[in-house]
């Protein structure tokens, strides 16, 4: 059983910062490429940043390059988002997810197991 737990989130004014963490239990973490997708009301859930396995590959959208930073720790089964410059677009739910290889993947479809989601709301 592999258990996927966020923190992190909370309101934060449009230009700040928040770092979300990913505490992963069940499953060898190293073994497994990670992501984090967000979904706004009304919205489909969208990748946001992935990391391969070892922590040596990573992907953004577009929406967020330059402004979010994705790493893992594997020694603390534990993956984080680093999120600045934060903007009223970026309010949505976030959820890490576990990939079903060790590359970064970006469809939803390739991912096996969720975390519950942790809401991030930034106001402008």
């Amino acid at each position: 059983q592999v258990r996927l737990v966020e923190s992190g989130g909370g309101l934060v004014q449009a230009g700040g910062s928040l770092r979300l963490s990913c505490a992963a239990s069940g499953r060898t973490f190293s073994a497994y490429g990670m992501g984090w997708f967000r979904q706004a009301p009304g919205k489909e859930r969208e990748f946001v940043a992935g990391i391969s396995y070892n922590g040596g590959i990573t992907s953004y959208a577009d929406s967020v390059k330059g402004r979010f930073t994705i790493s893992r720790n594997n020694a603390k089964n534990t993956m984080y988002l680093q999120m600045n410059s934060l903007k009223s677009e970026d309010t949505a739910v976030y959820y890490c997810a576990v990939a079903q290889s060790i590359w970064v993947e970006k469809p939803p479809g390739r991912y096996d197991y969720w975390g519950q989601g942790t809401q991030v709301t930034v106001s402008s």
